[in-house]
Formats: structure tokens, C-alpha cells, sequence
């Protein structure tokens, strides 16, 4: 086998890989935006621990296909980028959408667990909170009936507490 061909193998096997670890994987079209604004870009994405590159479509195409994740055949087209999100579902969708806002970028579908995305679902995820806050307004949802019956039911022992208290005090 030739040195190309083993190279190429070991960038499907390095994508495939990447897939399969991130939690989530957007894919963009670069198209038009300056080495400037990529950079800026790249250097975002990797502060949240997410990955951005450049691969031909074909590579990927082959690594989408060692996933057994044929949703994608008709849409590698033009000039790509993925981005892999290992943290959460929504860091690395939420910076490319703000991109989007900037530049000429593009979001063209992703990846979400491993199910087919299209861009305006990536555009709703990127809307969302992080998982953190998500979890914590649950949390707080699913304390307040409690925290409202500790008031309800507290709240004749406390009268009667102010009762006596007045009583001993007109007393004295």
C-alpha cells in the first residue's frame, strides 16, 4: 500500500475516532472568512474544550460510514469543517452560531449523540443554556413544592409562637 493511502487511513481512523467521543460534532462552511477570524475562531472553540478542522469530504464521508451514519451522503459537499464538542451539546454550536453573526460561516448540520442534526436545530441548541444551568433551574423547580410545604405546615406553629409571645409580653 502506498504512503498516501496509509496517511488517509489514519485521518479516517482520527475523525471516526473524534465522532465517536464527542457528544456533539457541528459541521460549517468556511467559506470566504480570513485566516484572522479562524484563528480567533479555533481559539474559542478550544477554551471549551471543543476541536476544530478542516477535512476533505471524503475522508469524512468514509468515517461517517465506519459510524454506520449514512444521513449525511448528499450534504458533504463545498468547503467543510467540523467541529467536535467533547464537554456538552451546546458549547461548540453556540460559538459557531455567534460566528455566523460576524463572518461568513455557515452551519450546515451536525451531529448530536450520534443522530442527524439539521442547522436549524443546531441554531435552537445553540439558544439553550449549558447543562449546568439547566440542571440547577430543575433543582430549584423541583425544590420549591417542598420548600412551599415546609412554609404551609410551619406556618400555625409560628402563629402560635407569635401568640404566646404577645400574651407573655402584655403580661409583663
Amino acid at each position: 500500500m502506498s504512503k498516501n493511502f496509509e496517511i488517509k487511513k489514519g485521518i479516517v481512523d482520527d475523525i471516526a475516532s473524534k465522532m465517536d467521543k464527542a457528544v456533539s460534532v457541528v459541521f460549517v462552511d468556511y467559506r470566504g472568512i480570513n485566516v484572522a477570524d479562524i484563528s480567533k475562531l479555533r481559539n474559542e472553540l478550544r477554551a471549551k474544550g471543543c476541536e476544530y478542522h478542516v477535512y476533505k469530504n471524503n475522508l469524512v464521508k468514509l468515517a461517517l460510514d465506519r459510524l454506520n451514519i449514512h444521513d449525511f451522503d448528499d450534504k458533504l459537499e463545498g468547503t467543510l469543517a467540523v467541529a467536535f464538542n467533547f464537554n456538552n451539546e451546546v458549547d461548540a454550536a453556540k460559538i459557531l452560531n455567534d460566528a455566523t453573526k460576524n463572518t461568513s460561516l455557515v452551519i450546515k448540520f451536525g451531529l448530536v449523540d450520534k443522530k442527524y442534526v439539521d442547522d436549524a436545530e443546531i441554531k435552537a441548541l445553540a439558544s439553550l443554556p449549558s447543562k449546568e444551568v439547566l440542571i440547577a433551574k430543575l433543582m430549584g423547580m423541583l425544590r420549591a413544592p417542598a420548600q412551599n410545604l415546609c412554609s404551609v405546615l410551619s406556618g400555625p406553629a409560628r402563629a402560635m409562637t407569635i401568640a404566646l409571645n404577645a400574651i407573655a409580653t402584655k403580661q409583663n
